[in-house]
């Protein structure tokens, strides 16, 4: 069965007083659509306090828990910067370090940036 089916199943039902159980579904369904109502006989035999759940029971479209083991695993490694991570206050702020190599490519942005800053300054006094 496809989802397209199972939501028109799902349609079907729309009047149904829930929570229904299997036999109360079929019943219904049986009223407007005889395919609908085979389809329904394949559920499990329980109680649906929602149509969700009789869509779900004809077409599983929650994940499938692959592991048992529900707790998260531990890290594999330190998080990204370090201990600034969860520091309020860190030592590192991002600026360019002074003993950063001179060939840095964000030291020269940020030196060519900083000329032109001047240069418009400049401009602007001037004039």
């Amino acid at each position: 069965m496809n989802l397209q089916r199972a939501a028109e199943i799902q349609v079907v039902l729309e009047g149904i007083r829930l929570p229904a159980t299997r036999a109360a579904l079929v019943e219904y369904a049986a009223r407007e659509d005889s395919a609908a109502a085979a389809a329904l006989e394949r559920i499990p035999d329980r109680e649906y306090g929602r149509l969700d759940e009789v869509g779900q029971e004809l077409v599983p479209t929650a994940p499938v828990q692959v592991s048992n083991d529900p707790l998260p695993r531990p890290e594999s490694g330190k998080p990204p910067g370090g201990e600034d991570y969860v520091t309020p206050n860190p030592s590192d702020t991002g600026e360019v370090r002074p003993d950063a190599p001179r060939d840095h490519p964000p030291k020269k942005v940020l030196e060519q940036a900083s000329k032109l800053q001047k240069e418009q300054q400049s401009k602007q006094e001037g004039s």
